[in-house]
């Protein structure tokens, strides 16, 4: 008993450094992993994560002991359950969960197994010979004898994902040395400063929270321009509309501002500014050493004509 209590002692105190040591703990899943796998995916996590297991009474007893020190980790409490362990990493953590999931080992269907997707035997010769006819018949799978073998017609889906495999399913598939499950660790959720999360939220991209967030932006301009009550990303707009609507009243009235000359001038002379347009797309097509000042001017006259606001009407 002195043994037990002090190996527990020591996981808990083991358990609390790891805690306060690393941000971000992975629940993983080990359903079906050899002792293999756990050796090749602590050697790949050895330089970034630390890998622990326990039992799982022990593990909510020793988290239950450490709240009054670290509230946070209650959110881990009701992921502790079935077959799980637990990785801690400060490292990247798109990069560890990839690293997680990537050691994988295909295995034989077994009786009673769950199978984890769908389950298909392919078209094609066997090799067998027709007297092993009735294992295909008992499942319903399409055959023919081709040169004194059986040969499959067309694919047939033998096992659904989620259901368990029969007996008959699993000895044909053995037969067939189809071997259509493949098992390693699971990510069965992300705990990273204080927030608990799937995994799947690590393949969000930065374009695509961006995207998200624009667009947010974008909804929010719109309705606050619908129902004129300014917000930050309203207020800009809101500005270049009523900036565009006093220089409407400017041009309709005889009141003129700074802003307004330019626009009132070339409503005034049309034929200017019309007659000045055909004379530098002349000298651009001539090719003549004056070009560059005839861009340099045309320039300067589309900076003047958008200082003014006239570029608003564009």
């Amino acid at each position: 008993m002195g043994g037990i209590r002090e190996k527990k002692s020591q996981y808990f105190t083991k358990l609390r450094e790891l805690l306060e040591e690393y941000k971000s703990i992975f629940v993983v899943g080990v359903d079906n992993v050899s002792s293999q796998q756990m050796h090749e995916i602590r050697k790949a996590l050895r330089a970034d994560a630390v890998v622990l297991m326990g039992k799982n009474t022990m593990v909510r007893r020793a988290i239950r002991g450490f709240l009054s020190d670290l509230p946070e980790y209650e959110k881990l409490l009701p992921f502790v359950k079935g077959n799980v362990g637990f990785i801690f990493t400060n490292a990247d953590l798109k990069t560890i969960r990839d690293t997680i999931v990537a050691n994988v080992v295909a295995a034989p269907a077994r009786a009673g197994a769950v199978a984890p997707a769908d389950v298909w035997i392919p078209a094609g010769n066997t090799g067998m010979e027709p007297g092993k006819t009735s294992f295909f018949q008992a499942l319903g799978v399409p055959t023919k004898i081709a040169r004194g073998t059986i040969e499959i017609v067309s694919d047939v889906k033998v096992v659904e994902a989620n259901q368990k495999v029969g007996p008959s399913e699993a000895t044909l598939l053995n037969m067939l040395n189809i071997s259509p499950f493949t098992y390693g660790m699971t990510v069965v959720q992300v705990y990273d400063n204080g927030q608990v999360f799937p995994s799947s939220i690590l393949d969000i991209t930065d374009a695509e929270l961006v995207g998200h967030f624009v667009a947010a932006i974008n909804t929010i301009a719109s309705v606050s321009l619908a129902v004129g009550y300014p917000t930050l990303p309203s207020v800009g707009h809101s500005v270049v509309n009523h900036y565009k609507n006093v220089l409407a009243l400017s041009i309709a009235t005889d009141y003129t501002f700074e802003g307004s000359e330019a626009i009132k001038d070339r409503l005034a002379n049309p034929d200017a500014y019309a007659a000045a347009a055909p004379a530098a797309g002349a000298a651009a097509a001539s090719g003549s050493s004056d070009a560059p000042a005839e861009e340099e001017a045309a320039e300067e006259a589309e900076e003047s004509d958008d200082d003014m606001g006239f570029g608003l009407f564009d």
